[in-house]
């Protein structure tokens, strides 16, 4: 099954713009969109649902305001509402990557 899991991101990250770019116009390097791929399924699917998909009861991260990175890390780090922290898990760099993947998006299926 984890492996199975592996492929399927793999084959998501394939699909992603590899052009993906913070608002700023900075590209992100594929291997940071991996790295938040990863991360987001090991500790944010559980809530935001997996590839960025909207549950009821989260945030839909994929209209999160691209312009609004300040928000993500902080939110991230420091928790809001019902979403714990996570500075004690994630280190800045880890958020990071989150960023770019959530940036990125899943791509077009």
């Amino acid at each position: 099954m984890r492996l199975r899991g592996t492929f399927i991101l793999g084959l998501a990250l394939a699909c992603a713009s590899a052009a993906a770019q913070d608002p700023g116009g900075k590209p992100f390097a594929a291997g940071q969109i991996g790295k938040g791929a990863a991360l987001y399924e090991t500790h944010c699917q559980t809530c935001h649902g997996p590839r960025l998909a909207n549950p009821e009861w989260a945030k839909d991260l994929r209209k999160f305001p691209r312009e609004d990175h300040a928000r993500f890390v902080d939110t991230v780090t420091y928790g809001v509402r019902n979403m714990p922290p996570w500075a004690d898990v994630l280190e800045p760099d880890d958020i990071e990557a989150l960023w770019a993947y959530v940036v990125a998006g899943e791509g077009k299926k």
